[in-house]
């Protein structure tokens, strides 16, 4: 899962769904130094990364891209995902993906200080582009793709990714769903313990 996956699966806790934003972020036994909230939040991160990877429908998605991304296909997958979420947005929250976008800008801007400071300088451009709005597009999913091959190991695949999932468009959203649900479940019992 990505961005706007792991904040919607945080509840209504603002800040559970900031810890669970910046889990990429938080290295090893760094979490202990925010609030207990916020800790929750990106443990919960690290057990949806985990949940995902291990996941057999995620895997069968990701064998789509292994020609492409090799061990890189799940990370493609987690950006599919996100915009099966938002093209199927309606499917699960009664806001807008808009304004639900518009209220975690908000969040996060309130709580910038508390922040990482990887994701203080990723920030204004996430905001600026609506990034987690624009993953309901196909050039939102391939932008996104290309700002990753530009920052990190990721293969530049980004047209074999893009005709992967044009071509796979019903396989990729069918998975998404019967997963969606099931990481659903394994959250609603974390956000209760």
């Amino acid at each position: 899962m990505n961005y706007l996956a792991h904040i919607y699966l945080s509840g209504n806790n603002n800040d559970i769904k900031i810890g669970n934003f910046i889990g990429d972020f938080v290295k090893g036994r760094q979490y202990e130094k925010y609030s207990e909230l916020i800790q929750k939040g990106i443990l919960l991160h690290r057990k949806i990364d985990v949940f995902t990877d291990t996941h057999p429908v995620v895997k069968k998605s990701a064998s789509l891209l292994k020609e492409g991304y090799n061990r890189y296909s799940g990370v493609v997958v987690d950006l599919f995902y996100d915009h099966f979420l938002a093209v199927n947005w309606s499917d699960y929250e009664n806001v807008s993906l808009s304004e639900y976008v518009s209220n975690i800008h908000n969040l996060l801007i309130k709580n910038y200080f508390r922040l990482p400071g990887g994701v203080k300088s990723i920030l204004p451009f996430l905001i600026r582009n609506r990034r987690l709005e624009n993953y309901r597009y196909i050039n939102g999913i391939e932008k996104s793709l290309s700002i990753m091959t530009r920052y990190t190991g990721m293969p530049p695949q980004v047209d074999f990714a893009i005709r992967q999932l044009e071509l796979n468009y019903n396989v990729f959203q069918s998975d998404f769903r019967i997963f969606f649900d099931e990481v659903r479940s394994m959250v609603s019992c974390e956000l209760v313990k």
